[in-house]
């Protein structure tokens, strides 16, 4: 049996295969096999020397080699592992990444993490044992040096809508900080000084920064904020939270929400009091049949089409063999006015 500094790869040396592995443990490549795919018939002890060679090595087993696999060693294929794919936002980037690849012959893997640390993880696990060509990760969890492997090895991993901790790479983001603020700017402007933030959960770096620029916007006019809600995740909990604000004995005049489905759950509040022509709102993302709804929603949009389309591009100039230090994109949101936003408040604009 070959000892283990000898086994093991050195810096830029291709991924391990199979027989390594076998080589390592003392076994049959097919006793590997059987370990990787959970067959019955493999001894305790080589199970056991199996999966330690699997571990020091960071073996991957190629699920995609009959289907996928191009003779360069890639798979033709590219992960998303996005917010949620029910949310317009994350189909609007996971349609923008498949026009971008389609034209290369390259397919887009997906899934929603769900604000789940542990789920963003079992994802990037699942899609870099089928080895991915690429990865592009919408975060949930606080640190993503767990990649650094899979970048050192020449992984392109792009990060949208919030950037990476603990890692260096391409980010690609919307300018939340000045979005929010433009909303704060437009609601002041049309007379109204008490107004309330619903926000999504705190531990989203977007969240934080749509927060910032909503405070630091009203401090510049010397306001402070009527009402501040944040860690609202689900239309119900934002339907209430709204509610609450809404009766209290000084409600605001106005509401700054910042993320689709806060904006939805805050509309429906206020249609449900009946209040939706004389408190005005600013949602920051658009979603769908915002524009036909009475009256119609004054949104701070973010590009997702866009920010779908320079991550595919950093991606393939990458795979492309352009090599440049890792750096932030940001993507400019945009005020569309519609009518909620600009639903007229108490005092002279």
């Amino acid at each position: 049996m070959h000892s283990a500094a000898s086994a093991a790869p050195s810096e830029g040396r291709a991924r391990p295969t199979l027989r390594d592995v076998a080589q390592l443990a003392g076994v049959s490549p097919k006793t590997v096999s059987r370990v990787v795919n959970g067959e019955a018939g493999v001894s305790a002890p080589k199970t056991a020397a199996v999966r330690r060679a699997i571990a020091q090595l960071d073996y991957r087993p190629n699920f995609t080699a009959s289907s996928l696999r191009r003779a360069n060693g890639r798979s033709a294929a590219i992960a998303a592992v996005l917010e949620d794919l029910a949310n317009p936002f994350s189909a609007a980037l996971h349609r923008a990444l498949e026009d971008v690849a389609r034209e290369r012959g390259v397919l887009i893997f997906a899934g929603s993490v769900d604000e789940s640390p542990e789920r963003e993880r079992e994802l990037v696990h699942a899609f870099t044992m089928r080895q991915a060509d690429a990865l592009v990760v919408v975060p949930a969890s606080d640190d993503q040096s767990y990649l650094a492997g899979e970048v050192s090895s020449g992984t392109p991993v792009v990060f949208v809508d919030r950037p990476p901790i603990g890692l260096p790479a391409d980010a690609v983001l919307a300018d939340n900080h000045e979005g929010a603020a433009t909303a704060v700017h437009h609601l002041v402007a049309h007379g109204h000084r008490n107004v309330a933030y619903l926000g999504d959960l705190q531990t989203i770096a977007t969240a934080r920064q749509r927060f910032q620029g909503f405070r630091e916007a009203l401090a510049e006019h010397g306001i402070r904020p009527a009402g501040v809600v944040h860690d609202l995740h689900t239309e119900r909990e934002s339907v209430e939270a709204a509610r609450r604000l809404l009766t209290a004995d000084a409600p605001p005049t106005a509401l700054f929400t910042s993320q689709n489905l806060v904006t939805v759950g805050a509309i429906r509040a206020l249609q449900q009091l009946g209040w939706q022509d004389r408190v005005a709102l600013v949602g920051f993302d658009d979603f769908p049949l915002a524009d036909l709804l009475q009256p119609a929603v004054t949104v701070i949009a973010q590009d997702a089409a866009e920010m779908g389309r320079v991550a595919a591009s950093l991606i393939f100039r990458r795979l492309d063999g352009e090599r440049w230090p890792p750096r932030t994109h940001l993507v400019p949101s945009r005020l569309i006015p519609r009518g909620s936003g600009e639903i007229r408040g108490p005092h002279p604009g």
